[in-house]
């Protein structure tokens, strides 16, 4: 079964998420930038990657140029509005415990970077447009 490897590339953090084609999370992580190269290579032997999701932020560019490098299919999305989806994704995944439940999740803030669930959104919404046939670019 291939698998898509999501990424939210950043200065100092990568978020990675590989999803199986059933949408399965088979590897999630927020990595250091400088070993982002090497886990994604050691990933794409670990899995069958099919295509690398990119999300085109901060330092887009860079980390296209190292997935390009270690000869792995591309593609290049627009990452508008993840970070809030991935801040409420982390809330349905990890809902609030104690007085953090009677506040509305809007208000608070995950106390963890949500960079890995960002490349799970981009994976995700690559793998619903493939089943639709349509295109994120």
């Amino acid at each position: 079964m291939c698998c898509v490897l999501g990424t939210d590339p950043g200065r100092d953090k990568c978020g990675i998420a590989v999803l199986n084609s059933d949408g399965e999370i088979k590897f999630q992580e927020v990595v250091a930038t400088e070993n982002f190269s090497e886990i994604v290579s050691g990933l794409a032997t670990k899995f069958k990657i099919e295509t690398v999701i990119l999300g085109n932020g901060t330092t887009h560019k860079s980390a296209a140029e190292k997935i390009r490098e270690l000869g792995l299919p591309l593609k290049i999305v627009d990452e508008k509005h993840t970070t809030e989806q991935a801040r409420k994704l982390y809330w349905v995944k990890n809902p609030p415990t104690g007085w953090r439940k009677i506040l509305p999740t809007t208000m608070l803030v995950p106390p963890q970077p949500v960079d890995a669930l960002v490349a799970e959104i981009l994976a995700r919404r690559y793998l619903e447009s493939k089943k639709s046939g349509g295109d994120l670019s």
